[in-house]
């Protein structure tokens, strides 16, 4: 009879054997686990889940960084991920760098873009459409084997100043086939001696199919550059969003009154001798207005068919209808509607309810929408008289009526 254990208990060989069915029970599991997170990635829907995080390959920047949410790795880390994969977390890092703001430039351009309280857009989540507000961090997409290129703009938003061309560019971000710069790459106008292949640098990477786009409004009245564009390329599209001159003039002068509150009055800026009535076309604030003028040179090297002409009191009034208008202009589905938009009543303009990968709405900056010092009624009125020749030239040259007269 076999000895009696502690407490009388009789061993048993039975005890290894659990442990190991338990071991290789266990051994399954994560096996099955592991087999069914493949097949989750397979099938495109892991591109929540976290990737493999290691250094930049340039530097400059941690890895990892807490909030950053950015993708960093290797060629070989990088290699072992499905094309799939690699694919989504493309598209992770342009959501990332969607919602940061557009930076200022050391040109004076100022940033733009800002985001409001959480609770008007509904529920969380980006809008289902979107592109980066500027490019992606140097060798952080390169890293993504071929998963896009730099590529020469197609599309450039040419103009007007104050005329509503960083909302236009805002707006055209939600849609998914548009990669746009954030800040104006003054190109055409500034920097043309450093050459294509610079200015081809400061482009976001793009996929198969998307549009790269880029705007700098000077680049309308500067007399050079309808050739400049035309040497890179004959196709390039051409967007200008143009405005009420007189009300153009009055929002230029308010932005530089901002930064220079010593500067002469609107009246005595606009005319050379008030008596006379004779008005200061050499003022760069009402110079840009005399569309029909500028308007002659571009056409010396494009034709009319690649211009489209944005009114800037319908972006505001209509934001969906005039996007329509860009969105057929180039090649793009309406994915851009009246859904993306609510009017916000403090600024005086439209807002997007979402911008892709964010639950919050997104508002144009502080910096926009000042309150315009009030004018002498006279001083308007003959500014109307003086704009509605080349008004009127510049309705029959575009073929459409914007009603400012």
């Amino acid at each position: 009879m076999a000895p009696l254990g502690p407490a009388g208990a009789l061993p048993t060989s039975a005890e290894p054997l659990s442990r190991s069915i338990f071991r290789k029970f266990l051994l399954m599991l994560c096996s099955l686990l592991t087999s069914l997170y493949v097949f989750y990635c397979l099938a495109e829907r892991c591109q929540t889940l976290s990737g493999p995080v290691v250094g930049l390959s340039g530097g400059g920047e941690e890895a990892g960084a807490p909030g950053r949410g950015v993708l960093a790795g290797g060629p070989r880390e990088l290699a072992v991920w499905p094309a799939a994969a690699q694919r989504k977390r493309l598209l992770q890092l342009q959501q990332w760098r969607r919602r940061r703001p557009p930076s200022p430039r050391d040109n004076g351009e100022e940033a733009a873009w800002e985001e409001e309280s959480p609770g008007l857009a509904g529920g969380p989540g980006g809008s289902g459409a979107g592109s980066s507000v500027a490019e992606a961090p140097q060798g952080t997409l390169a890293l993504l084997l071929d998963e896009g290129s730099k590529q020469l703009p197609q599309a450039i938003i040419i103009g007007v100043k104050k005329g509503g061309t960083r909302a236009l560019l805002e707006f055209l971000r939600v849609h998914p086939d548009v990669r746009a710069v954030g800040a104006e790459p003054h190109f055409f106008d500034r920097s043309y001696e450093k050459g294509l292949a610079w200015y081809r640098d400061l482009m976001p990477r793009t996929l198969d199919g998307q549009i790269t786009m880029e705007k700098t409004p000077s680049y309308f009245v500067t007399r050079e550059a309808p050739a400049r564009i035309s040497a890179m390329s004959k196709d390039t599209k051409l967007i200008v969003v143009v405005r009420d001159p007189v009300t153009r003039a009055i929002s230029d002068y308010t932005q530089t009154l901002s930064k220079r509150p010593d500067i002469p009055t609107f009246e005595s800026l606009t005319f050379k001798n008030r008596t006379t009535g004779l008005i200061d076309t050499s003022w760069s604030a009402i110079q840009i207005g005399i569309y029909a003028k500028h308007l002659e040179h571009w056409l010396r090297h494009f034709p009319i068919r690649q211009m489209l002409f944005v009114s800037g009191e319908r972006l505001i009034s209509d934001p969906a209808g005039e996007l329509g208008r860009v969105q057929d202009f180039l090649g793009l589905k309406r994915i851009i509607t009246d859904k993306h938009f609510y009017f916000n009543k403090t600024k005086g303009f439209p807002c997007l309810k979402k911008a892709e990968g964010s639950s919050r709405p997104h508002c144009l900056g502080k910096t926009k929408g000042r309150t315009h010092p009030e004018i002498d009624r006279e001083v308007v009125r003959r500014l109307r008289e003086f704009y509605r020749p080349f008004n009127l030239k510049f309705y029959q040259m575009t073929g459409h009526d914007f009603g400012w007269d």
